[in-house]
């Protein structure tokens, strides 16, 4: 945690005050919802990312609120701190700095059980979340809030920003049949929305498990909209997993994420995981070249040379193309993921593979890689895609919490 509490220190001094009006989190107003906490044996549903303003961690901060107890401590997929790879299952922690047990919500069991919430009155949830659907802290949130409603326990969500701005609405909607623990709702892949607007409608749409409620209150951001990148907050940028690197890569995640369901790397244990792909077998000037005659808006591709560390073709020299970010809010991630993945499968069709089930519970429908594989265009599947999110869209603005556009 010590190394995590340095990265916010001098984030927090690199952005300093010139910025106008920091955005304050959730977790920045627990005073001022006192009443909430009062009394409370409570247990605390974060990570590494849990920090006020000032870089104080979650549990100390609620820890030394008056007649507050913190009392057992979830962690999410990457663990408490934030360190272990995608996929590694965490186990749980019977003793820990905090004078709490640390249980996974990433190991054994994904939903917390009745055995973890013995004694506890109130759930807490604090984790930033990067803004695309298959990125799990989502969903570990929402298997927490049916527990929760189930115990009969309060659950309490303090927000924070939609690091990649919460107006942009881009991707497929979740298909029931295709959902796991990467999408269990039917929301968009970058679905603009911050954790908390998306705790309200789960519970408000009656998602949840068995269309049970949970009594859940949301503490709001202060002088947050809708429109802000992470870098216009004034907050510092913490990874919140370990190859969510920066703002940048954040960006482009809800595209090249989808990489994932190929045989190509996605640059996972490089510097620029999600922003450059390739494989061995990949002419990187080749897939540059048919990229760039695409015309993705905002966004250029460069060859280059990268060996993972990580995942697929670890220590293998990998040929490929790297995105240059021209114009972030002109970026559609959709058809950014779309070009790069139909490039690949035509150029490469002896060598290119789908990872098949994976694939497409990313997408949360079968229809891409279908339409990919019968030579459909990028631009009549993306039209056909922007069809499918005005439901969404209509569903979405009920539950939105700020302004400025979206």
């Amino acid at each position: 945690m010590r190394y995590y509490l340095l990265i916010v220190i001098a984030a927090i001094l690199l952005v300093g005050g010139g910025c106008g009006r920091v955005v304050q989190t959730g977790l920045d107003r627990v005073e001022r919802y006192g009443s909430l906490f009062g009394g409370k044996r409570i247990g605390i549903i974060s990570n590494h990312t849990g920090r006020d303003g000032r870089g104080r961690f979650i549990a100390d901060r609620l820890g030394g609120m008056p007649e507050v107890k913190v009392v057992a401590l979830f962690g999410p997929e990457h663990g408490f701190e934030g360190v272990a790879q995608d996929g590694v299952k965490i186990t749980d922690q019977a003793q820990s700095g905090f004078g709490a047990p640390i249980y996974s919500l990433y190991g054994q069991n994904r939903k917390p059980t009745s055995e973890m919430l013995a004694g506890i009155d109130l759930l807490v949830f604090d984790i930033q979340d990067v803004g695309a659907r298959f990125y799990t802290y989502t969903w570990t949130m929402a298997l927490a809030m049916e527990a929760a409603a189930e115990a009969g326990i309060d659950f309490v969500v303090l927000d924070r920003p939609n690091p990649i701005n919460g107006v942009a609405v881009e991707g497929t909607i979740l298909q029931r049949e295709f959902a796991t623990f990467v999408g269990l709702y039917p929301i968009a892949t970058r679905h603009g929305m911050t954790i908390g607007e998306l705790a309200g409608m789960f519970n408000g749409e009656g998602w949840l498990k068995n269309g049970v409620r949970a009594k859940l209150t949301v503490i709001p951001m202060r002088h947050y909209r809708r429109g802000l990148w992470y870098d216009q907050t004034g907050l510092a940028f913490i990874p919140p997993s370990p190859n969510m690197t920066s703002l940048a890569v954040a960006t482009v995640y809800p595209g090249t994420c989808l990489l994932e369901g190929t045989n190509l790397s996605e640059g996972r244990g490089t510097p620029w995981p999600f922003l450059q792909f390739g494989a061995p077998w990949v002419d990187g000037a080749a897939l540059a070249e048919a990229l760039n005659g695409k015309k993705l808006p905002g966004i250029v591709f460069e060859p280059v040379t990268f060996t993972p560390t990580l995942s697929k073709f670890s220590g293998e020299v990998c040929h490929g193309a790297r995105i240059r970010i021209i114009d972030r809010d002109r970026i559609d991630t959709t058809r950014t993921g779309l070009a790069i993945i139909q490039a690949a499968y035509q150029l490469y069709p002896e060598s290119f593979e789908w990872r098949v089930s994976h694939f497409d519970r990313l997408c949360g429908t079968d229809r891409i890689r279908t339409g990919i594989i019968a030579g459909e265009s990028v631009e009549a599947m993306a039209k056909e895609i922007q069809t499918g999110l005005e439901a969404f869209k209509a569903i979405r603005r009920k539950y939105l919490i700020y302004p400025g556009g979206g």
